[in-house]
């Protein structure tokens, strides 16, 4: 043992090297192990004396989610509910229909990994769970208000840990389903039947679509974000949002999020959306105009839209004696509001 620091070995130095080094050496090694030592002591000294302060007991709330879920039902999914149809929609941003074919699919086992989570079970002691209800407008009201996890818990009867998790399920859930067949970009048959619809619906042939962009109010904005989001037409935050809608209400494309003061131009040269056809990756589309053949479809704007190939625009002031231009400018701007109503539909 060393005799200068008790509980410590001596260090075993080789002889060869010189006195002064194997001074230096012994010095600050023994140093060093006597500060781990102390530290050692120290620690130990207080995992015997125990914690500090005592271990707060977490307090359990009893929710009474079965209360929950019966005022759910009564309010709106029984046959004669409180509130009807229009205030389900206006709620939940959706039809009740939708709603259930949602509710049953995300339940359904092999659609998606988190069909057990949002499906009612016992618990150990054989009460009744969470109802697929519960968690499903718990999500729901999230997304749609923007509202925090603690404001599902009065009226849902949701804890704010479990409202989030509901939350995250859901989106993944959503996510997992559906992307296969709406979360996904046009495909060569799509781009076909799409041209051929337009074509019969409007007289445009190589018609993908109508491109618009709409402001969409933010209530919730957040205060520090409200200059970057204001114009001053409005006078209250809004989310540019940019899409592409087809003849069925169909949104192919979406694009929204972009802070500044922006106008169709600006969100346009911010979007992704012409990203392939400059690659050269975009679905071929063959048609037919006064003889000419085209390889690529395009898509109808307004006149704010630059001239590009790929974007047909209406005529601003079609002179009186030229009947073509004002049916082409009365044609085009009738079939363009097939975006308009897309739009219309999202902010009901």
């Amino acid at each position: 043992m060393n005799p200068g620091f008790p509980g410590i070995p001596d260090l075993n130095i080789p002889d060869t090297l010189p006195e002064h080094i194997k001074l230096a050496l012994d010095m600050s090694d023994l140093v060093q192990l006597a500060e781990e030592y102390e530290a050692m002591e120290a620690s130990i000294a207080a995992s015997e004396a125990g914690p500090s302060q005592p271990r707060k007991k977490r307090r359990e709330i009893n929710r009474e989610h079965e209360k929950g879920d019966v005022g759910l039902f009564k309010d709106y999914f029984a046959e004669n509910p409180v509130y009807h149809e229009g205030l389900f929609r206006r709620r939940y941003r959706m039809t009740c229909r939708l709603y259930n074919r949602i509710a049953a699919d995300i339940t359904t086992e092999g659609m998606s990994v988190n069909w057990r989570y949002f499906t009612q079970r016992r618990d150990a002691a054989g009460r009744l769970g969470l109802s697929t209800n519960q968690k499903t407008t718990c999500a729901l009201r999230q997304l749609a208000y923007g509202a925090s996890a603690n404001q599902c818990d009065e009226y849902i009867r949701i804890g704010e840990s479990t409202a989030i998790k509901c939350l995250h399920n859901f989106c993944r859930s959503i996510v997992e389903i559906y992307r296969d067949k709406y979360l996904r970009r046009p495909t060569q048959e799509d781009v076909d039947r799409l041209t051929a619809f337009h074509e019969e619906k409007h007289g445009f042939p190589g018609m993908f679509g109508s491109i618009d962009c709409m402001h969409w109010g933010w209530r919730n904005c957040p205060t520090a974000w409200k200059g970057h989001y204001t114009r001053g037409d409005h006078g209250y935050p809004t989310i540019m949002l940019e899409a592409v809608a087809s003849q069925d209400l169909w949104i192919w494309h979406a694009f929204f999020g972009v802070a500044g003061s922006n106008n169709d131009i600006n969100v346009i040269n911010q979007s992704p959306f012409f990203n392939e056809i400059l690659q050269g990756q975009a679905p071929r589309c063959d048609f037919h105009v006064n003889g000419n053949v085209y390889r690529k479809g395009y898509y109808l704007a307004d006149g704010i839209y630059p001239a590009w190939s790929t974007l047909v625009k209406s005529f601003t002031y079609p002179p009186e004696n030229n009947l073509k231009m004002r049916y082409f400018k009365r044609r085009q701007e009738s079939a363009r509001k097939d975006v308009e109503r897309a739009f219309g539909v999202l902010q009901l």
